[in-house]
């Protein structure tokens, strides 16, 4: 069956170098592990991620090993976006420059190989405008068939924030998807979580409480209902939404005011990827909650491991046609993508 991985990241060299060289947050900064020299995403003053070095290096690969691995997978084509931190978090002149450049970097790899790979253009989302402009600049002259933005940018703030709409309207304008990818909770919502330090703020709990916030913050914020060819593509089975459709219904009010229920956005506006979720009951949640319609393969390379993906998606319950439809046909749809 063919197969398109919707969530595969990629580092450039420089993007690192750059990280190394912040004296701001976040930025890459050399520690002790274990008496082995290594590093660490600083976040915030008392936070941090390990920097695993096969992860670094297997998302520094555009070429050879990459490929390799997409064919031993099964892979067709990879869509690849930005890995964290992204460019949201950095001062605003310095988050324009870097998506620029790394925008750039990511062109002449998917040039080189325009079968197996898919650009999602990195945005500098603190800059509304600039971010627009840029994403234009990259489906139109790049060819990118989407973007992906990391959640809250700097400061802590939220795009349903009308200030940020350029964005999604010129996403709506172009016909390409923005992927809200998970990050660690915003600075006025972490302190629960520093306890149990990124353990518990990232992919544990903080990634899905983060971004299932974020997603609902849209669309109670009527964005949809002013952009309503605007789609929304969810990591990790929804974030977890899928399982809140009903009761997020029979409650919301008050302040909101919108067009149809939250599900319904849900439905219209939004598709869920499979990425870091190999889980049955999970899926099943999803898939009898929106249909296949909805649900696209992707395996969150070089994380998580693109094998266990293919082997999970190959024994999933449900029928043959809608296993087409999440591994491949659903995304051709939204990306544009011609079968070869």
């Amino acid at each position: 069956m063919r197969l398109i991985d919707l969530e595969s990241h990629f580092y450039t060299e420089e993007y690192l170098h750059y990280l190394r060289s912040r004296k701001d947050l976040p930025r890459l900064e050399p520690v002790q592990i274990e008496g082995q020299a290594g590093e660490r995403l600083r976040l915030e003053p008392d936070l941090w991620a390990r920097s695993q070095p096969r992860v670094v290096q297997a998302s520094l690969d555009l070429e050879k090993d990459r490929l390799s691995k997409m064919d031993e997978a099964g892979v067709a084509i990879q869509v690849l976006s930005l890995s964290t931190p992204g460019c949201e978090l950095f001062e605003p002149s310095e988050g324009v420059a870097q998506a620029r450049k790394t925008n750039d970097a990511l062109a002449q790899a998917v040039r080189r190989h325009p079968d197996r790979f898919v650009g999602f253009a990195a945005l500098p989302a603190q800059v509304p405008e600039a971010a627009a402009d840029e994403l234009e600049r990259t489906v139109k002259e790049l060819g990118f068939r989407g973007a992906l933005i990391n959640s809250h940018v700097r400061g802590g703030e939220y795009l349903d924030d009308k200030k940020y709409w350029p964005i999604f309207k010129k996403a709506e304008a172009l016909g390409v998807p923005i992927y809200l990818h998970p990050r660690i909770p915003s600075p006025q919502m972490l302190a629960p979580y520093k306890t149990y330090g990124y353990t518990l703020a990232g992919s544990t709990l903080g990634f899905a409480a983060e971004t299932s916030l974020h997603a609902m913050r849209l669309i109670m914020s009527g964005l949809f209902d002013t952009c309503p060819g605007l789609k929304i593509i969810l990591g990790h089975l929804g974030e977890a939404l899928p399982f809140w459709l009903d009761r997020m219904d029979r409650h919301y009010g008050g302040k909101v005011a919108i067009d149809k229920k939250p599900s319904q956005y849900l439905k219209d506006n939004f598709f869920m990827t499979l990425s870091g979720m190999p889980f049955g009951p999970a899926f099943m949640c999803v898939y009898l909650a929106l249909g296949g319609d909805h649900i696209l393969f992707a395996s969150d390379y070089p994380y998580d491991d693109p094998m266990e993906a293919v082997r999970f998606v190959e024994t999933l319950p449900i029928c043959d046609s809608d296993k087409h439809k999440i591994c491949h046909a659903n995304m051709e749809a939204l990306l544009g993508i011609r079968q070869s």
